[in-house]
Protein backbone atom coordinates (compact mmCIF):
# COMPACT_ATOMS: atom_id res chain seq x y z
CA UNK A 1 0.00 0.00 0.00
CA UNK A 2 1.31 3.45 -0.88
CA UNK A 3 2.46 5.94 1.73
CA UNK A 4 -0.31 8.17 3.09
CA UNK A 5 1.97 10.49 5.06
CA UNK A 6 1.00 13.86 3.59
CA UNK A 7 3.55 16.62 4.22
CA UNK A 8 4.26 20.13 2.95
CA UNK A 9 7.31 18.78 1.13
CA UNK A 10 5.25 16.09 -0.59
CA UNK A 11 2.66 18.62 -1.76
CA UNK A 12 5.33 20.92 -3.18
CA UNK A 13 7.22 18.02 -4.76
CA UNK A 14 4.09 17.20 -6.76
CA UNK A 15 2.93 20.74 -7.47
CA UNK A 16 6.04 22.72 -8.40
CA UNK A 17 7.10 20.60 -11.42
CA UNK A 18 3.60 21.14 -12.87
CA UNK A 19 3.84 24.90 -12.28
CA UNK A 20 7.21 24.97 -14.07
CA UNK A 21 5.91 22.68 -16.82
CA UNK A 22 2.93 24.96 -17.43
CA UNK A 23 5.24 27.95 -17.70
CA UNK A 24 6.74 26.46 -20.88
CA UNK A 25 3.41 26.22 -22.73
CA UNK A 26 3.04 29.89 -23.78
CA UNK A 27 6.68 29.91 -24.95
CA UNK A 28 5.97 27.31 -27.64
CA UNK A 29 3.01 29.27 -29.00
CA UNK A 30 5.11 32.42 -29.12
CA UNK A 31 7.90 30.64 -31.02
CA UNK A 32 5.45 29.12 -33.53
CA UNK A 33 4.04 32.57 -34.22
CA UNK A 34 7.44 34.26 -34.24
CA UNK A 35 9.01 31.77 -36.65
CA UNK A 36 6.27 31.97 -39.27
CA UNK A 37 6.19 35.73 -38.70
CA UNK A 38 9.70 35.90 -40.13
CA UNK A 39 8.27 34.90 -43.50
CA UNK A 40 6.94 38.45 -43.83
CA UNK A 41 3.38 37.39 -44.71
CA UNK A 42 0.15 37.53 -42.73
CA UNK A 43 -1.45 34.35 -44.15
CA UNK A 44 1.04 31.82 -42.65
CA UNK A 45 0.60 33.33 -39.18
CA UNK A 46 -3.18 33.07 -39.43
CA UNK A 47 -2.98 29.57 -40.88
CA UNK A 48 -0.84 28.19 -38.05
CA UNK A 49 -3.02 29.97 -35.50
CA UNK A 50 -6.37 28.74 -36.78
CA UNK A 51 -5.07 25.26 -37.58
CA UNK A 52 -3.65 24.86 -34.09
CA UNK A 53 -6.90 26.08 -32.51
CA UNK A 54 -9.07 23.62 -34.46
CA UNK A 55 -6.81 20.65 -33.70
CA UNK A 56 -6.48 21.66 -30.04
CA UNK A 57 -10.26 21.81 -29.75
CA UNK A 58 -10.59 18.31 -31.23
CA UNK A 59 -7.90 16.90 -28.96
CA UNK A 60 -9.30 18.75 -25.94
CA UNK A 61 -12.49 16.69 -26.20
CA UNK A 62 -10.38 13.78 -24.94
CA UNK A 63 -8.78 15.75 -22.12
CA UNK A 64 -10.91 13.69 -19.73
CA UNK A 65 -8.36 10.92 -20.27
CA UNK A 66 -5.75 12.88 -18.28
CA UNK A 67 -8.00 13.67 -15.33
CA UNK A 68 -9.85 10.36 -15.19
CA UNK A 69 -6.63 8.36 -15.39
CA UNK A 70 -5.03 10.39 -12.58
CA UNK A 71 -7.84 9.76 -10.10
CA UNK A 72 -8.23 6.06 -10.86
CA UNK A 73 -4.46 5.41 -10.80
CA UNK A 74 -3.99 7.32 -7.53
CA UNK A 75 -6.73 5.25 -5.89
CA UNK A 76 -5.34 1.97 -7.18
CA UNK A 77 -1.88 2.98 -5.97
CA UNK A 78 -3.25 3.95 -2.56
CA UNK A 79 -5.08 0.63 -2.29
CA UNK A 80 -1.89 -1.28 -3.10
CA UNK A 81 -3.10 -2.78 -6.39
CA UNK A 82 -0.14 -2.70 -8.82
CA UNK A 83 -1.94 -4.92 -11.32
CA UNK A 84 -4.78 -2.43 -11.64
CA UNK A 85 -2.27 0.44 -11.87
CA UNK A 86 -0.72 -1.19 -14.95
CA UNK A 87 -4.10 -2.13 -16.41
CA UNK A 88 -5.31 1.47 -16.17
CA UNK A 89 -2.41 2.68 -18.28
CA UNK A 90 -3.11 0.05 -20.93
CA UNK A 91 -6.80 0.99 -21.05
CA UNK A 92 -5.87 4.66 -21.39
CA UNK A 93 -3.42 3.96 -24.21
CA UNK A 94 -6.02 1.91 -26.07
CA UNK A 95 -8.57 4.71 -25.77
CA UNK A 96 -5.99 7.28 -26.86
CA UNK A 97 -4.88 5.26 -29.85
CA UNK A 98 -8.43 4.52 -31.03
CA UNK A 99 -9.54 8.13 -30.53
CA UNK A 100 -6.54 9.38 -32.51
CA UNK A 101 -7.22 6.97 -35.35
CA UNK A 102 -10.87 8.09 -35.33
CA UNK A 103 -9.86 11.74 -35.75
CA UNK A 104 -7.49 10.79 -38.55
CA UNK A 105 -10.19 8.77 -40.33
CA UNK A 106 -12.80 11.54 -39.96
CA UNK A 107 -10.48 14.46 -40.68
CA UNK A 108 -12.36 15.67 -43.77
CA UNK A 109 -15.75 16.32 -42.08
CA UNK A 110 -14.05 17.45 -38.85
CA UNK A 111 -11.89 20.01 -40.64
CA UNK A 112 -14.90 21.19 -42.65
CA UNK A 113 -16.82 21.76 -39.40
CA UNK A 114 -13.84 23.59 -37.91
CA UNK A 115 -13.62 26.04 -40.81
CA UNK A 116 -17.39 26.47 -40.82
CA UNK A 117 -17.19 27.61 -37.19
CA UNK A 118 -14.00 29.65 -37.77
CA UNK A 119 -14.16 30.96 -41.36
CA UNK A 120 -10.99 32.38 -42.92
CA UNK A 121 -9.83 33.69 -46.27
CA UNK A 122 -9.18 31.18 -49.05
CA UNK A 123 -5.41 31.63 -48.72
CA UNK A 124 -5.37 31.16 -44.94
CA UNK A 125 -7.74 28.19 -45.10
CA UNK A 126 -5.62 26.51 -47.77
CA UNK A 127 -2.42 26.87 -45.72
CA UNK A 128 -4.24 25.81 -42.55
CA UNK A 129 -5.53 22.64 -44.24
CA UNK A 130 -1.97 21.80 -45.28
CA UNK A 131 -0.79 22.36 -41.69
CA UNK A 132 -3.60 20.25 -40.23
CA UNK A 133 -3.29 17.43 -42.78
CA UNK A 134 0.29 16.92 -41.54
CA UNK A 135 -0.34 17.35 -37.84
CA UNK A 136 -3.38 15.05 -37.77
CA UNK A 137 -1.00 12.09 -38.13
CA UNK A 138 0.03 12.86 -34.59
CA UNK A 139 -3.50 12.52 -33.18
CA UNK A 140 -2.95 9.06 -31.61
CA UNK A 141 0.25 10.33 -29.98
CA UNK A 142 -1.25 13.55 -28.65
CA UNK A 143 -4.29 11.90 -27.10
CA UNK A 144 -2.25 8.99 -25.71
CA UNK A 145 -0.04 11.54 -23.94
CA UNK A 146 -3.12 12.56 -21.94
CA UNK A 147 -3.30 9.04 -20.55
CA UNK A 148 0.45 8.79 -20.00
CA UNK A 149 0.58 12.15 -18.21
CA UNK A 150 -2.44 11.22 -16.09
CA UNK A 151 -0.76 7.97 -15.09
CA UNK A 152 2.46 9.77 -14.10
CA UNK A 153 0.53 12.31 -12.01
CA UNK A 154 -1.48 9.55 -10.32
CA UNK A 155 1.83 7.91 -9.40
CA UNK A 156 3.14 11.27 -8.06
CA UNK A 157 5.79 11.39 -10.79
CA UNK A 158 5.25 15.02 -11.75
CA UNK A 159 8.98 15.56 -12.28
CA UNK A 160 8.61 13.12 -15.17
CA UNK A 161 5.73 15.21 -16.54
CA UNK A 162 8.02 18.24 -16.39
CA UNK A 163 10.78 16.35 -18.24
CA UNK A 164 8.25 15.25 -20.87
CA UNK A 165 6.97 18.80 -21.39
CA UNK A 166 10.47 20.27 -21.63
CA UNK A 167 11.48 17.58 -24.13
CA UNK A 168 8.47 18.02 -26.39
CA UNK A 169 8.59 21.82 -26.37
CA UNK A 170 12.37 21.83 -26.80
CA UNK A 171 12.25 19.49 -29.80
CA UNK A 172 9.37 21.46 -31.29
CA UNK A 173 11.13 24.81 -30.93
CA UNK A 174 14.46 23.54 -32.28
CA UNK A 175 12.83 21.92 -35.31
CA UNK A 176 10.63 25.00 -35.88
CA UNK A 177 13.70 27.17 -36.25
CA UNK A 178 15.57 24.63 -38.39
CA UNK A 179 12.73 23.69 -40.74
CA UNK A 180 11.28 27.17 -41.25
CA UNK A 181 14.21 29.57 -40.96
CA UNK A 182 16.97 27.16 -41.98
CA UNK A 183 15.34 25.05 -44.68
CA UNK A 184 12.52 27.38 -45.71
CA UNK A 185 9.70 24.85 -45.30
CA UNK A 186 7.17 27.47 -44.13
CA UNK A 187 3.88 26.30 -42.61
CA UNK A 188 4.67 22.67 -43.49
CA UNK A 189 7.87 22.96 -41.43
CA UNK A 190 5.96 24.10 -38.33
CA UNK A 191 3.55 21.17 -38.72
CA UNK A 192 6.28 18.56 -39.20
CA UNK A 193 8.18 19.94 -36.20
CA UNK A 194 5.12 19.48 -34.00
CA UNK A 195 4.42 16.02 -35.42
CA UNK A 196 7.95 14.82 -34.62
CA UNK A 197 7.75 16.36 -31.13
CA UNK A 198 4.46 14.55 -30.44
CA UNK A 199 5.67 11.09 -31.48
CA UNK A 200 9.03 11.50 -29.75
CA UNK A 201 7.06 12.60 -26.68
CA UNK A 202 5.06 9.37 -26.68
CA UNK A 203 8.24 7.30 -26.82
CA UNK A 204 9.76 9.26 -23.93
CA UNK A 205 6.52 9.05 -21.93
CA UNK A 206 6.40 5.27 -22.37
CA UNK A 207 9.94 5.10 -21.01
CA UNK A 208 8.99 7.34 -18.07
CA UNK A 209 6.05 5.00 -17.39
CA UNK A 210 8.26 1.90 -17.59
CA UNK A 211 7.26 0.86 -14.06
CA UNK A 212 3.86 -0.10 -15.47
CA UNK A 213 5.48 -2.55 -17.88
CA UNK A 214 7.55 -4.46 -15.34
CA UNK A 215 6.56 -8.11 -15.11
CA UNK A 216 3.52 -9.32 -16.96
CA UNK A 217 0.79 -7.24 -15.26
CA UNK A 218 0.51 -4.91 -18.25
CA UNK A 219 -0.55 -7.79 -20.50
CA UNK A 220 -3.00 -9.58 -18.24
CA UNK A 221 -5.83 -9.16 -20.72
CA UNK A 222 -8.57 -10.54 -18.49
CA UNK A 223 -7.82 -7.79 -15.98
CA UNK A 224 -7.45 -5.08 -18.62
CA UNK A 225 -10.78 -5.93 -20.26
CA UNK A 226 -12.64 -6.55 -16.98
CA UNK A 227 -16.17 -5.34 -17.69
CA UNK A 228 -16.75 -3.71 -14.31
CA UNK A 229 -13.47 -1.80 -14.51
CA UNK A 230 -14.14 -0.70 -18.09
CA UNK A 231 -17.63 0.44 -17.13
CA UNK A 232 -16.24 2.41 -14.18
CA UNK A 233 -13.65 4.07 -16.40
CA UNK A 234 -16.29 4.91 -18.99
CA UNK A 235 -18.57 6.52 -16.40
CA UNK A 236 -15.74 8.58 -14.90
CA UNK A 237 -14.51 9.77 -18.29
CA UNK A 238 -17.97 10.56 -19.68
CA UNK A 239 -18.86 12.59 -16.57
CA UNK A 240 -15.63 14.59 -16.88
CA UNK A 241 -16.21 15.14 -20.59
CA UNK A 242 -19.74 16.50 -20.02
CA UNK A 243 -18.46 18.72 -17.22
CA UNK A 244 -15.63 20.01 -19.44
CA UNK A 245 -18.00 20.75 -22.33
CA UNK A 246 -20.25 22.76 -20.01
CA UNK A 247 -17.23 24.65 -18.68
CA UNK A 248 -15.94 25.42 -22.17
CA UNK A 249 -19.41 26.44 -23.31
CA UNK A 250 -19.67 28.90 -20.43
CA UNK A 251 -16.26 30.34 -21.22
CA UNK A 252 -17.06 30.64 -24.94
CA UNK A 253 -20.28 32.45 -24.02
CA UNK A 254 -18.17 34.98 -22.16
CA UNK A 255 -15.98 35.49 -25.25
CA UNK A 256 -18.91 35.81 -27.67
CA UNK A 257 -20.80 38.28 -25.46
CA UNK A 258 -17.63 40.31 -25.00
CA UNK A 259 -17.26 40.55 -28.77
CA UNK A 260 -20.56 42.41 -28.92
CA UNK A 261 -19.34 45.22 -26.63
CA UNK A 262 -17.07 46.91 -29.18
CA UNK A 263 -13.59 46.38 -30.55
CA UNK A 264 -11.77 48.24 -27.77
CA UNK A 265 -13.58 46.35 -25.02
CA UNK A 266 -13.01 43.07 -26.83
CA UNK A 267 -9.28 43.81 -27.07
CA UNK A 268 -9.16 44.75 -23.37
CA UNK A 269 -10.91 41.51 -22.45
CA UNK A 270 -8.38 39.53 -24.48
CA UNK A 271 -5.58 41.16 -22.50
CA UNK A 272 -7.37 40.46 -19.21
CA UNK A 273 -7.72 36.82 -20.24
CA UNK A 274 -3.92 36.58 -20.30
CA UNK A 275 -4.03 37.30 -16.56
CA UNK A 276 -6.59 34.49 -16.22
CA UNK A 277 -4.26 32.17 -18.14
CA UNK A 278 -1.29 33.06 -15.93
CA UNK A 279 -3.40 32.36 -12.83
CA UNK A 280 -4.61 29.01 -14.18
CA UNK A 281 -1.09 27.87 -15.05
CA UNK A 282 0.30 28.94 -11.67
CA UNK A 283 -2.40 27.30 -9.53
CA UNK A 284 -2.93 24.17 -11.62
CA UNK A 285 -0.05 22.40 -9.90
CA UNK A 286 -1.75 22.55 -6.52
CA UNK A 287 -5.04 21.25 -7.87
CA UNK A 288 -3.06 18.38 -9.38
CA UNK A 289 -1.32 17.71 -6.06
CA UNK A 290 -4.79 17.40 -4.54
CA UNK A 291 -5.80 14.95 -7.30
CA UNK A 292 -2.87 12.64 -6.60
CA UNK A 293 -2.85 12.84 -2.80
CA UNK A 294 -6.63 12.69 -2.33
CA UNK A 295 -6.84 9.71 -4.68
CA UNK A 296 -4.07 7.89 -2.80
CA UNK A 297 -5.63 8.57 0.59
CA UNK A 298 -9.07 7.48 -0.61
CA UNK A 299 -7.62 4.28 -2.07
CA UNK A 300 -5.95 3.59 1.27
CA UNK A 301 -9.22 4.37 3.10
CA UNK A 302 -7.41 6.91 5.28
CA UNK A 303 -9.70 9.82 6.13
CA UNK A 304 -7.14 11.85 8.14
CA UNK A 305 -4.67 11.65 5.22
CA UNK A 306 -7.38 12.75 2.80
CA UNK A 307 -8.26 15.76 4.93
CA UNK A 308 -4.58 16.66 5.33
CA UNK A 309 -4.08 16.38 1.55
CA UNK A 310 -6.96 18.81 1.02
CA UNK A 311 -5.72 21.27 3.64
CA UNK A 312 -2.03 21.30 2.69
CA UNK A 313 -2.66 21.49 -1.08
CA UNK A 314 -5.14 24.33 -0.51
CA UNK A 315 -2.75 26.09 1.87
CA UNK A 316 0.03 26.29 -0.73
CA UNK A 317 -2.44 27.21 -3.45
CA UNK A 318 -3.61 30.09 -1.24
CA UNK A 319 -0.01 31.24 -0.75
CA UNK A 320 0.53 31.36 -4.50
CA UNK A 321 -2.88 33.01 -5.08
CA UNK A 322 -1.99 35.81 -2.64
CA UNK A 323 1.38 36.27 -4.38
CA UNK A 324 -0.39 36.52 -7.74
CA UNK A 325 -2.86 39.04 -6.36
CA UNK A 326 -0.03 41.22 -5.05
CA UNK A 327 1.89 40.81 -8.33
CA UNK A 328 -1.10 41.83 -10.45
CA UNK A 329 -1.82 44.81 -8.19
CA UNK A 330 1.78 46.07 -8.41
CA UNK A 331 2.74 45.13 -11.94
CA UNK A 332 -0.61 44.84 -13.73
CA UNK A 333 -0.34 48.25 -15.42
CA UNK A 334 3.16 47.39 -16.64
CA UNK A 335 1.98 44.03 -18.05
CA UNK A 336 -0.87 45.76 -19.88
CA UNK A 337 1.60 48.27 -21.37
CA UNK A 338 3.80 45.39 -22.56
CA UNK A 339 0.90 43.55 -24.18
CA UNK A 340 -0.46 46.49 -26.17
CA UNK A 341 0.75 49.86 -27.47
CA UNK A 342 -2.78 51.05 -28.31
CA UNK A 343 -3.63 53.76 -25.77
CA UNK A 344 -7.44 53.27 -25.90
CA UNK A 345 -6.97 49.53 -25.22
CA UNK A 346 -4.53 50.26 -22.39
CA UNK A 347 -6.97 52.68 -20.80
CA UNK A 348 -9.88 50.25 -21.14
CA UNK A 349 -7.81 47.38 -19.72
CA UNK A 350 -6.90 49.42 -16.65
CA UNK A 351 -10.62 49.88 -15.95
CA UNK A 352 -10.97 46.14 -15.45
CA UNK A 353 -7.59 45.35 -13.88
CA UNK A 354 -9.01 45.16 -10.37
CA UNK A 355 -11.08 42.15 -11.45
CA UNK A 356 -7.79 40.40 -12.27
CA UNK A 357 -6.33 41.43 -8.91
CA UNK A 358 -9.23 39.66 -7.21
CA UNK A 359 -9.44 36.72 -9.59
CA UNK A 360 -6.75 34.40 -8.09
CA UNK A 361 -8.48 34.45 -4.69
CA UNK A 362 -11.99 34.20 -6.13
CA UNK A 363 -11.17 31.35 -8.52
CA UNK A 364 -8.99 29.36 -6.11
CA UNK A 365 -11.75 27.38 -4.28
CA UNK A 366 -13.33 26.14 -7.51
CA UNK A 367 -9.98 24.95 -8.92
CA UNK A 368 -9.05 23.19 -5.70
CA UNK A 369 -12.43 21.47 -5.42
CA UNK A 370 -12.02 20.31 -9.02
CA UNK A 371 -8.71 18.67 -8.09
CA UNK A 372 -10.15 17.11 -4.94
CA UNK A 373 -13.15 15.62 -6.72
CA UNK A 374 -11.07 14.38 -9.67
CA UNK A 375 -8.72 12.59 -7.27
CA UNK A 376 -11.69 10.99 -5.55
CA UNK A 377 -13.30 10.23 -8.96
CA UNK A 378 -16.56 11.72 -7.68
CA UNK A 379 -17.29 12.71 -11.24
CA UNK A 380 -21.07 12.42 -11.04
CA UNK A 381 -21.05 15.19 -8.44
CA UNK A 382 -18.73 17.24 -10.65
CA UNK A 383 -21.11 16.88 -13.58
CA UNK A 384 -24.15 17.87 -11.50
CA UNK A 385 -22.36 20.78 -9.84
CA UNK A 386 -21.21 22.13 -13.21
CA UNK A 387 -24.73 21.84 -14.64
CA UNK A 388 -26.15 23.76 -11.67
CA UNK A 389 -23.42 26.40 -11.94
CA UNK A 390 -23.92 26.81 -15.69
CA UNK A 391 -27.65 27.39 -15.26
CA UNK A 392 -26.96 29.96 -12.53
CA UNK A 393 -24.33 31.61 -14.74
CA UNK A 394 -26.80 32.00 -17.59
CA UNK A 395 -29.38 33.62 -15.28
CA UNK A 396 -26.78 35.93 -13.72
CA UNK A 397 -25.55 37.00 -17.17
CA UNK A 398 -29.09 37.78 -18.27
CA UNK A 399 -29.44 40.22 -15.36
CA UNK A 400 -25.98 41.74 -14.98
CA UNK A 401 -24.87 42.21 -18.59
CA UNK A 402 -27.67 44.68 -19.50
CA UNK A 403 -27.23 46.51 -16.18
CA UNK A 404 -23.43 46.76 -15.97
CA UNK A 405 -22.05 46.06 -19.44
CA UNK A 406 -18.53 44.61 -19.43
CA UNK A 407 -18.25 44.91 -15.64
CA UNK A 408 -21.40 42.77 -15.48
CA UNK A 409 -19.73 40.25 -17.79
CA UNK A 410 -16.69 39.96 -15.53
CA UNK A 411 -18.79 39.89 -12.36
CA UNK A 412 -20.85 37.05 -13.87
CA UNK A 413 -17.68 35.08 -14.58
CA UNK A 414 -16.49 35.58 -10.98
CA UNK A 415 -19.87 34.50 -9.60
CA UNK A 416 -19.73 31.47 -11.89
CA UNK A 417 -16.48 30.39 -10.20
CA UNK A 418 -18.01 31.00 -6.78
CA UNK A 419 -21.04 28.89 -7.76
CA UNK A 420 -18.73 26.09 -8.93
CA UNK A 421 -17.06 26.07 -5.52
CA UNK A 422 -20.30 26.23 -3.54
CA UNK A 423 -22.02 23.45 -5.48
CA UNK A 424 -19.03 21.12 -5.02
CA UNK A 425 -18.69 22.09 -1.35
CA UNK A 426 -22.20 20.70 -0.78
CA UNK A 427 -20.98 17.29 -1.91
CA UNK A 428 -17.66 17.34 -0.02
CA UNK A 429 -18.80 15.74 3.28
CA UNK A 430 -19.92 12.60 1.42
CA UNK A 431 -16.58 12.48 -0.42
CA UNK A 432 -14.63 12.58 2.83
CA UNK A 433 -16.90 10.02 4.49
CA UNK A 434 -16.14 7.57 1.64
CA UNK A 435 -12.56 7.31 2.97
CA UNK A 436 -13.70 5.60 6.19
Amino acid sequence: MASVDVTHKRVLTIALPIVLSNATVPILGAVDTGVVGQLGLAAPIGAVGIGAVILSALYWLFGFLRMGTTGLVAQARGAGKPGEVSALLMRGLMIGGLAGLGIWALQIPLFWAGFWLSPASAEVEGLARTYMSIRVWGAPATISIYALSGWLIGMEKTKSVFILQIWMNGVNIALDVWFVLGLGYGVEGVAVATLIAEWSGVLLALYLCRQAFQGDKWRQWARIFDRAKLRRMAVVNSDIMIRSILLMGSFMTFLFLGAGLGDVTLAANQIMLQFVEITAYALDGFAISAESLVGGALGARNRPALRRAVLLSSYWALVFAVLLTVFFALFGPWLIAVMTTAEPVRAESLRYLWWMVAFPLIGLPSWMFDGIFIGATRTREMRLAMLQSTIAYALILAVLLPLMGNHGLWLSLMLFDIMRALTLWRYYPALEAAAD
